[in-house]
């Protein structure tokens, strides 16, 4: 099984989590569908787009996409949602966001090995 984590930025948001709440219930069912789909480890409707960030598409309403990047074979970090007609901005926030990631990721690395 996939454990499956928000990403949180230096404030403590969670963008993903946020995008997700403003859906309607109907998305916000499927997309939560999708999620425990990839905790099951279901990656057929996902895309790599580059640098480790990967994209679920949904083929439901305006196209629904999850951008989210994988810290090994055993963790999936949920970045941003967003729709097909704003898919070029949501790849561009979400690589910033994983490309944030790495970089606490790896601070922390550095500090638990003192």
């Amino acid at each position: 099984m996939v454990e499956v984590r928000y990403y949180s930025d230096g404030q403590g948001r969670r963008p993903f989590k946020d995008w997700l709440s403003e859906l309607d219930k109907t998305a916000s069912s499927r997309i939560d569908e999708a999620i425990e789909g990839i905790m099951g480890g279901n990656f057929s409707n996902v895309k790599g787009l580059g640098g480790g960030l990967l994209e679920y598409r949904l083929h439901f309403g305006p196209g629904y996409r999850i951008y989210f990047g994988r810290d090994g074979q055993e963790l999936v970090v949920l970045l941003a949602g967003g729709i097909k007609a704003g898919q070029q901005r949501d790849i561009k926030k979400a690589r910033a966001m994983w490309q944030d990631y790495k970089n606490q990721a790896k601070a922390r690395k550095l500090g638990g090995a003192r």
